[in-house]
């Protein structure tokens, strides 16, 4: 904005305007360049001082106004200055008071400061196509940018954001020991904390889950744990019925136990998470719901194959146990609901550690019993893909226990060389 054509005098320039009876003058063109409004037009003064009047009349070479206001034409005072060699009214004001803030400088920086807070996320994400699309959702609702009106607040918050990302998916870490070690802070990603709203975000994309906040306490305990995060040891937990890992350790003389009873035996992640060897055992039966287990307990007692219940949305203990068993060269043969809530949770376990369809597969669904009405969104079935169509055509909810005798005949009869599907 400013005229550099010539360098104002500066002794000369306060003589004409800055003296105190024209600091009103100074102040309304000092506000219109911070505004990167033109200098023209006119700028008007009500119920001036006599010597306000006189100043601006001494300035411009004209009699003193009179009347109730002062107006004065801009264009006219920035020619003068030009013509007396102080460069115009721009190179004036900031000659008296400073270089002006302008609008578009404050906007040069905000923009700026704002890419800057967002460089760490960027380089987080930039080799990650999973997070794409929620990446550009974070730019379309602009939740960052509500959580941290500041971009200065925001940096700190996006470097967080992003630290947490470099750690995930995690094989298994406590919640409050990852947000130590990737902010400082053991708090940092506690419930209700803006990294936390924002971490669960991305936790969701990288599950293949919808983005918006899920507010119960076991849909973000279980988010958490679809990463290897857990909020705590005691309260994730798994339920098994048949396992047999060495009884010489704890976790082995625990199931042991109950297997000679024929009981289950609900596992939390503590007992997993001490338990360091793999689990060798050739086939493991996975259902989605815990009726199977009881059924199975009260049908084959201590002669269950090997079973777990995932329990709905797998949590930090089921994630454990699998990769135990998994680590110890198990096949994984898997059973849930036929409805889209079931199929989400199957397709986490078919891409984390791959199963076999246990009469889990389009077949399967159109030789069941109908249940209820089948209602959400469909879902692709990648270990059989017939199936999303099969259920998107018939429409009909096939919930694990309408099955639950055909499965028990599968576990008593059951052949750990023969697939069944």
């Amino acid at each position: 904005m400013t005229d550099e054509t010539a360098a104002p005098d500066g002794d000369r320039l306060r003589r004409l305007i800055g003296g105190e009876d024209m600091a009103w003058l100074v102040d309304r063109a000092r506000r219109r360049i911070a505004r990167d409004a033109p200098l023209t037009g006119t700028v008007t003064l009500t119920a001036p001082t006599q010597e306000q009047r006189r100043a601006l009349a001494v300035l411009l070479g004209r009699r003193p106004a009179t009347g109730a206001s002062l107006t004065v034409n801009l264009r006219d005072v920035d020619e003068l200055l030009r013509a007396t060699g102080h460069g115009g009214l721009a190179a004036a004001i900031t000659a008296l008071t400073g270089p002006v803030d302008s609008l578009s400088d404050r906007r040069l920086r905000t923009e700026t400061a704002w890419r800057d807070a967002y460089r760490p996320l960027e380089d987080a994400v930039a080799d990650r196509p999973e997070l794409a699309s929620w990446r550009s959702w974070l730019d379309t609702t602009g939740l960052p940018r509500r959580l941290a009106p500041d971009p200065a607040d925001a940096a700190v918050l996006l470097a967080g954001l992003a630290a947490v990302l470099s750690r995930l998916p995690s094989p298994s870490i406590p919640l409050g020991r990852l947000a130590a070690e990737t902010c400082g802070d053991a708090h940092a990603l506690d419930d209700g904390r803006p990294l936390a709203t924002l971490a669960l975000s991305a936790v969701r994309a990288l599950a293949g889950r919808p983005f918006t906040t899920e507010p119960a306490a076991e849909s973000r305990r279980a988010t958490w744990a679809s990463v290897g995060v857990h909020l705590d040891e005691l309260s994730s937990t798994v339920l098994t019925l048949g396992l047999t890992p060495d009884p010489a350790t704890p976790l082995g003389a625990v199931l042991s136990a109950h297997n000679t009873a024929g009981e289950p035996a609900c596992l939390t992640l503590r007992q997993l998470r001490r338990h360091p060897a793999p689990i060798p055992v050739a086939r493991v039966h996975l259902c989605e719901n815990p009726v199977v287990i009881a059924a199975a307990a009260d049908d084959l007692g201590p002669a269950c194959p090997p079973l777990i219940c995932i329990g709905g949305r797998p949590s930090a203990a089921v994630w454990r146990l699998l990769t135990l068993l998994g680590d110890g060269g198990a096949t994984f043969l898997y059973h849930g609901d036929f409805d889209w809530g079931g199929v989400a949770i199957a397709s986490s376990l078919h891409t984390r550690v791959g199963f076999i369809p246990w009469r889990y597969t389009a077949a399967d669904y159109l030789a069941a019993p109908s249940g209820g009405p089948l209602t959400g969104r469909p879902l692709p079935t990648p270990w059989s893909p017939p199936l999303t169509t099969a259920m998107t055509s018939r429409a009909t909810r096939v919930e694990e226990e309408l099955l639950l005798d055909t499965l028990l005949t599968d576990l008593r009869t059951f052949d750990p060389g023969i697939s069944t599907g």
